[in-house]
């Protein structure tokens, strides 16, 4: 009997694949089909702190743009305020109800005290665990690698003190040290690490000579970053270990798996095959696991990271060396034809 079940964040997962943050985790239906299609666990969409002020923002100007013209009857009207981050409350309140598989709460916030105040709001929801999104936009020529991360490091400081409920952080792969960084981060007591956040991106179109906001789906080769780093991370933290970006099939979790990590997050194959490619996966890493005589994924997780690899080099080569010194396995990689 194969046993796919896996522990992240504290929790204990019946197996190793997370929905991750998406509008597809912003709907209901769909996160039932999700539950369904057999999801160890959900990331609600995020809770952008952003979108609140902009929100906010246009609330206040859409009610006061006629001010100055009828100024003698703004006095009926009742006092408003935007309903700020409660509609998203609400939501994930009705999300964790209407669930039985642990949902953890995500969360993009700007200003330290809103970081701790909408964590605090989003614990009383009765998630399972909370998400945090780690990021800066590069805007600031004067501003300091290291000052971004003091920082975010207080930031966490002040969350792990007020809430009591798991928190993982979800990384950008731009730190001039993940490794560093993630080590700073664990000795506080991440309970848990996404490798790693994708990003907008931004496009031109040259015909009509403007900027484009396409919507960036992840591709498959780009599971190799999150894979380098499960195997370098392996056995050296704390805090669980999920690989996100470019998690397609069943392959990629395993792949993943046998570098260290203890789960994935998917999101860009639920868009592009469905919801149900992720009761697909599942039965294919049954098979492959029944193939392989493996009863547990314990049995297998981190047997090829950096700490087990019979090539020592596997994960911190940066050049092509090997194929270079090799040129044999060139033409076995790319054939003439």
């Amino acid at each position: 009997m194969v046993d796919l079940t896996t522990q992240y964040m504290g929790l204990r997962l019946k197996n190793p694949i997370i929905a991750g943050a998406s509008s597809l985790t912003a709907d209901l239906d769909s996160i039932k089909n999700i539950e369904r299609a057999g999801a160890a666990a959900i990331v609600t969409k995020s809770l952008f702190e952003e979108e609140i002020q902009i929100e906010r923002f246009k609330f206040d100007e859409d009610l006061e743009k006629y001010n100055d013209r009828h100024a003698e009857m703004t006095t009926i009207f009742p006092h408003l305020e935007h309903a700020g981050s409660k509609e998203h409350l609400y939501w994930v309140k009705k999300t964790k109800d209407a669930v039985s598989i642990p949902v953890i709460a995500s969360l993009n916030a700007v200003n330290g005290e809103t970081w701790i105040e909408y964590a605090q709001q989003l614990e009383g929801t009765g998630v399972d665990g909370l998400e945090l999104n780690f990021f800066a936009v590069p805007k600031q020529f004067d501003l300091e690698g290291a000052a971004i991360e003091k920082e975010q490091l207080n930031i966490l400081k002040q969350i792990k003190k007020h809430i009591s409920i798991p928190v993982s952080v979800k990384l950008s792969a731009l730190y001039s040290n993940p490794l560093n960084f993630i080590n700073q981060l664990d000795k506080i007591g991440v309970d848990g690490f996404v490798l790693f956040n994708r990003f907008f991106e931004p496009d031109i179109d040259v015909n009509k000579q403007k900027n484009r906001f396409p919507f960036n789906l992840s591709d498959r080769t780009d599971n190799r970053f999150p894979l380098r780093f499960a195997g370098l991370l392996y056995d050296h933290l704390e805090g669980d270990i999920c690989s996100s970006t470019g998690i397609y099939e069943a392959e990629d979790v395993i792949k993943m798996l046998l570098a260290g990590a203890q789960c994935v997050q998917v999101v860009s194959t639920l868009y592009k095959n469905n919801i149900y490619q992720i009761t697909k996966m599942l039965d294919q890493m049954t098979e492959w696991m029944k193939q392989k005589e493996y009863s547990s994924i314990d049995d297998f997780r981190g047997k090829l990271s950096k700490e087990n690899a019979t090539d020592p080099w596997a994960y911190t080569r940066a050049q092509y060396v090997r194929l270079l010194l090799n040129p044999d396995e060139i033409v076995n990689n790319f054939p003439v034809v």
